[in-house]
């Protein structure tokens, strides 16, 4: 009989989650040139296929409708290169970086400076029940879910479904969410984010519809935003949420421990890891954040080890996306079938 594979934290490890920082140092100096390079072959093709997609308009709605769909995938890599603006890993100079981050914070329809800080969060307490609420997706302990009444069990089922995460919630996070800075409201700074950011794309929206009516709005803008913003949601979503990921109490839990251990490593094929700018390589960006996209997948070569932790296929990722429940005692996720059956 074949023996059962064994989770990463079962397995005699040759280097310790903390003593990854030291060796993970040499990746992060970003390269200025290959930065302008990877914001360029992103950005222009991202405004060339709005442009066609406007064109189209009066060739065919259809037409205009799959360009715009296609384009949803640069806007995915854009928001990508937000993601290491907000690290400081894609300029050297944190102040080119944050600017970039805020511009490229329109078309994505995220205050930079409200999402850097929120998403900062959820690098410092990931893996933590203590602090859990913001920047995460929240997930409750099974005890915590058998001790709530039956109304409030309900409300979480429905938050956790599917329909809801992946097809309802994206549209809500980013046309309606992002609009306030929620969680950070008792700072000046973050609302003059997050009200300058509706303003410029208030004006970008109201130019559109001033020079193209009302279906560049309905067949572009919408189509590429919402399918950009479920496919991020999604890999946000699958980057944590999978059966041996790590979960501790404030007391117990370690911040290397929790980055390795807690973030997966996400298998896609090389065009679905190019638009996602390798962000499926979680496990390497959570132990050391500061490392650009373009360089994780040197450490992956340099690296076995870490090549081959915590691997997700796309399959996999589809199974673990019926799992809402942490078991405490035996450490994984489960479904709620499955907390059932071992707890009633």
């Amino acid at each position: 009989m074949t023996e059962p594979s064994l989770s990463l934290r079962d397995k005699p490890e040759t280097t310790a989650a903390r003593d990854w920082v030291t060796t993970l140092a040499k990746y992060r100096e970003p390269d200025q040139m290959r930065s302008a390079f990877e914001l360029g072959v992103s950005i222009i093709p991202f405004f060339g296929l709005w442009a066609l997609s406007w064109m189209s308009l009066s060739v065919s709605y259809w037409l205009a409708f799959v360009i715009s769909a296609l384009n949803a995938a640069f806007l995915l890599r854009l928001f990508a290169i937000q993601h290491d603006c907000g690290h400081g890993a894609f300029f050297k100079n944190r102040a080119v970086s944050d600017w970039i981050g805020r511009g490229i914070g329109v078309l994505t329809l995220t205050p930079y400076d409200v999402w850097r800080r929120t998403h900062s969060t959820h690098h410092n307490s990931s893996g933590n029940l203590d602090k859990r609420g913001m920047g995460d997706v929240h997930t409750l302990t099974v005890a915590e879910y058998r001790a709530k009444t039956p109304l409030n069990r309900f409300w979480y089922r429905v938050y956790r479904n599917p329909i809801t995460l992946f097809v309802l919630g994206p549209g809500y996070l980013f046309l309606f969410q992002n609009r306030l800075p929620l969680g950070l409201t008792d700072s000046v700074r973050f609302w003059v984010s997050a009200m300058a950011t509706n303003l410029a794309i208030l004006i970008a929206l109201v130019a559109i519809y001033y020079f193209g009516g009302l279906m560049p709005m309905l067949l572009i803008f919408l189509p590429s935003t919402l399918i950009a913003a479920t496919a991020g949601v999604w890999l946000f979503y699958v980057q944590h949420q999978f059966e041996n990921t790590h979960w501790d109490a404030d007391a117990d839990w370690q911040l290397h421990e929790a980055a390795l251990h807690g973030s997966s490593h996400y298998i896609l094929p090389s065009v679905l890891q190019w638009f996602s700018a390798n962000i499926g390589i979680h496990h390497v960006h959570h132990l050391y954040s500061r490392i650009p996209f373009y360089r994780l997948t040197e450490v992956l070569r340099d690296h076995e080890e870490l090549a081959n932790s915590n691997r997700m296929t796309i399959r996999e990722s589809l199974a673990n996306a019926r799992l809402h429940l942490w078991d405490e005692k035996n450490r994984r996720l489960l479904s709620f079938a499955e907390a059932r059956a071992l707890y009633g």
